[in-house]
């Protein structure tokens, strides 16, 4: 943004105008592309590692626009992740400017105004995993609300959308416990303080760039990290935490994977594949031949295929091309040995265990203690279609967020815990949203505190309390605009989410 209006007071020498002008124009160009795609904020020289890849996308997208090509199709993997619904209406101009070029835009996406603003729409379900893979429905909007039988058609013919809480901006802190954050400042945070209630539902809302993920992340985090568990990272400039007292526990939920090797998977870190592992050494078989837990490991020499080291897949190296993986010869890509698949629970082995699905793993283990209810969180949280073998580096941001929510979920903790969740609704349709809803507000209501950054219209309207940053991105953001329940910032004029949030109200009442 501030690259555009310095570009545009440069000034070239007359003798250099007719061929430096042009590539000052271009410049100015492509910049002006980088701010349409809701990237102003965002430095020149920015590290590509440091980008998001929503960020990242959207930055292909400018490079598109500015070349202009005609006859092309573009695919994208919901563009629309980490934009506040001011920065989504700047995109949808985007990729309608891009079609009107003569183009064909594919967009895989779950957001309301996205769908609401594509020409044509195909619906896949009505389920996921094995309730999934048909064609549900497909045509126009108005054509897709017609089908009975299409969930997203319901959602879109009428939402239960509310915005909850009333009365005057800024009320309802003066009671009860809260973290109160002094002097924030680092980034383009401007000196903030801000207040947390505990034993709610708070979201940090704002336009990208506006400073959530840096009051959040990098100073609520990290001082609480360092202050409840000893952690060495540095926080963000501020004066000081009030309140940390208060909490039992920090609970960081973020997209991050869920381990460093990609041997591991939801059953392993949930801690259901412990379970299932002791289950298989108490069998009879095992009980015979001296097997223990640990022979059903594919981690540990013993029950594992050797050739493959129980991966399952060998590597080829490639030497000038990227490394090939091929199913392994001996095992198959069962992971196990002839032997230890001879151990078999109702008829199924260590190897056809992990081949099921969450879903199918709560009717084949529901009696089971303790693993049941593993296993049941996870379907809680909208997985119940992902494989307890599932490979980690094959779940997205999303689905590894809340394998790690179904691991809270299932644990009994009476300390107060202070959960922090970055846009945890990403990639999720309307249905699963409100599945996850209920899960944070049965956390809330077990008497702990989550804070989440999120730009789903949905899970604003639902919090107790919002926390609204801006006016805008950069520059132009790290002020707190409002403060209050969900109504309150309706009637904020600065706001910009609560101008969205009034306009999806409006749009439920007009339905």
């Amino acid at each position: 943004e501030e690259g555009v209006a310095w570009m545009e007071g440069v000034r070239v020498p007359a003798d250099c105008e007719e061929a430096v002008r042009p590539v000052v124009e271009e410049v100015c160009r492509r910049l002006q592309f980088l701010d349409e795609v809701g990237l102003g904020y965002l430095t020149l020289n920015r590290g590509a590692v440091t980008l998001s890849g929503g960020e990242f996308q959207r930055i292909r997208l400018a490079t598109q626009l500015g070349a202009g090509l005609a006859g092309v199709l573009y695919v994208l993997d919901e563009p629309s992740i980490g934009l506040h619904p001011e920065d989504n209406a700047r995109l949808i101009g985007v990729l309608k400017a891009l079609r009107d070029l003569g183009n064909t835009i594919v967009v895989v996406e779950h957001d309301e105004q996205m769908i609401r603003a594509a020409d044509h729409l195909i619906e896949m379900g009505p389920g996921a995993g094995l309730h999934g893979g048909r064609l549900v429905a497909e045509g126009t909007v108005e054509e897709v609300t017609e089908v009975k039988d299409s969930p997203t058609g319901a959602w879109l013919r009428g939402s239960s959308f509310r915005v909850s809480g009333s009365g005057q901006l800024g009320t309802g802190l003066e009671t009860g416990r809260k973290l109160v954050i002094k002097g924030a400042r680092e980034h383009n945070l401007r000196n903030i303080e801000v207040e947390i209630p505990l034993g709610q539902l708070v979201a940090v809302t704002g336009p990208s760039g506006s400073g959530k993920s840096t009051l959040v992340d990098k100073i609520l985090k990290r001082a609480l990290a360092r202050v409840l568990h000893g952690a060495k990272a540095v926080p963000g400039e501020h004066d000081a935490i009030e309140g940390a007292e208060n909490i039992g526990r920090l609970v960081v939920v973020d997209q991050s994977p869920l381990g460093r090797s990609p041997r591991s998977n939801p059953a392993t870190y949930t801690g259901a594949f412990g379970h299932i592992r002791n289950l298989f050494a108490q069998l009879p078989l095992s009980r015979q031949r001296g097997y223990a837990a640990g022979r059903f490991s594919f981690n540990v020499k013993g029950g594992r295929c050797e050739k493959c080291q129980g991966g399952g897949a060998v590597r080829i190296d490639m030497h000038f091309l990227n490394d090939v993986y091929v199913t392994c010869d001996a095992c198959g890509g069962r992971r196990y040995n002839r032997e230890t698949l001879e151990a078999t629970y109702k008829g199924r082995s260590i190897a056809d265990v992990l081949e099921l699905t969450a879903e199918e793993g709560v009717e084949f283990f529901g009696k089971v203690p303790r693993l049941g209810s593993l296993l049941e969180a996870l379907c809680e949280v909208g997985l119940g279609y992902i494989g307890l073998g599932q490979a980690a580096n094959t779940l997205s941001g999303g689905e590894a967020q809340r394998v790690k929510l179904a691991t809270e979920l299932a644990k009994t903790s009476a300390e107060g815990v202070l959960y922090l969740l970055d846009e945890p609704t990403t990639g999720l349709h309307h249905h699963d949203v409100q599945v996850l809803l209920g899960v944070l507000q049965r956390l809330r209501d077990a008497g702990h505190s989550l804070v989440v950054i999120e730009h789903n219209l949905e899970v604003i309207s639902a919090a107790e309390w919002v926390i609204d940053l801006g006016p805008g991105g950069g520059r132009h953001g790290g002020e707190i605009v409002a403060a209050g329940r969900p109504a309150d910032l309706v009637t904020e004029g600065a706001s910009l989410t609560g101008k969205w949030l009034a306009r999806a109200a409006r749009d439920v009442e007009n339905t």
